[in-house]
């Protein structure tokens, strides 16, 4: 049964949705290899149907996610195989033919052509589509990977409609804190799994996303970061039963630093990107080495080398990731 589709009565059509799924019986099965597998997949599908993330976070049983979803409106054939392309980076000379055939059908504007672009077409700024694809890749990978078969998700998904401005910035805290109420960090910037973590790593679409809870289009961080982590100081101090919450060190460390995350700091979190490389250097460097690693360790898929956040102290770095 699918979702019903509300949209806020907005200039601009969209919509903001709090989406969350845990593993059957809730039991804790994501470690730090899945996490990190489940995250990727979900900045990948998001850009592939058209989502915008705000926010999101992933702990060993479930995953929250922030997203707003636009009016649906038209997508160049040109952008449709880009987003597919980057949805199926594996391709073997069969599917890189296959979409090279499927190319020159758009382009004829043949039957064929015309049904893929009307399938493809379906998946876009929908939240159902969005929500369904991320988990059904997920769990194809987890199964294999892990060397077990059967459903991995207890439920659905559940689905909040949000409302943009407070209520989204309540939500996107709320999110944001999973981590601090369940114990996994004392402070959201050091769990690299979610949203915030990822904006203070400086990573430009998690700080995009965040932006976007203030009212802005772009990337507004510098402006946006000392507000947003007032507020999960202030919220996440509030101890609820049973749960964690932000130490009374934590938060007058942040009234010190004027709810600013200085450098120092802030380049500790982003040096989270080297946790999961195996070769770490210049982007030549790693371009050099990245061939002998792929065919000592058998690697059957192709890893290109991911530049770290634009920083000055950083400049040209990149990290082969496992």
């Amino acid at each position: 049964m699918r979702i019903p589709r509300f949209v806020l009565p907005s200039e601009k059509g969209e919509a903001f949705y709090h989406c969350m799924s845990r593993t059957v019986n809730g039991e804790k099965l994501f470690e730090e290899d899945d996490r990190e597998m489940l995250r990727r997949m979900l900045w990948a599908v998001a850009e592939f149907c058209g989502v915008e993330v705000i926010t999101y976070t992933v702990m060993p049983n479930h995953f929250h996610v922030l997203v707003r979803i636009p009016r649906k409106g038209k997508v160049s054939d040109k952008e449709l195989l880009r987003r597919y392309r980057l949805l199926h980076p594996r391709r073997n000379k069969y599917q890189i033919a296959s979409l090279e055939l499927i190319e020159k059908q758009l382009a004829l504007n043949t039957p064929e052509g015309v049904a893929w672009r009307e399938r493809m077409m379906r998946l876009m700024c929908d939240l159902s589509e969005f929500m369904k694809l991320l988990k059904q890749r997920f769990s194809i990978w987890f199964n294999r990977t892990h060397g077990r078969f059967g459903t991995l998700w207890a439920e659905r998904f559940k689905s909040i409609l949000v409302e943009d401005g407070y209520s989204l910035l309540t939500m996107a805290a709320y999110i944001d804190l999973n981590c601090v109420r369940a114990r996994l960090a004392v402070d959201p910037k050091d769990y690299r799994f979610c949203g915030y973590a990822e904006a203070v790593g400086g990573r430009n679409v998690a700080r995009i996303g965040l932006s976007r809870v203030y009212g802005h289009e772009g990337n507004e961080w510098t402006e946006v970061a000392p507000r947003y982590r007032g507020e999960l100081m202030g919220a996440g101090s509030k101890a609820k039963e049973g749960k964690g919450a932000i130490s009374r060190e934590v938060f007058e460390q942040a009234v010190k630093e004027n709810c600013e995350v200085p450098l120092a700091t802030a380049l500790r979190c982003q040096w989270r990107h080297m946790s999961y490389g195996v070769i770490f250097g210049s982007r030549d460097f790693v371009a050099r080495h990245k061939k002998d690693y792929i065919v000592r360790h058998h690697c059957v898929r192709r890893l290109p080398p991911e530049g770290l956040p634009p920083i000055a102290a950083w400049k040209n770095l990149a990290v082969l990731r496992r």
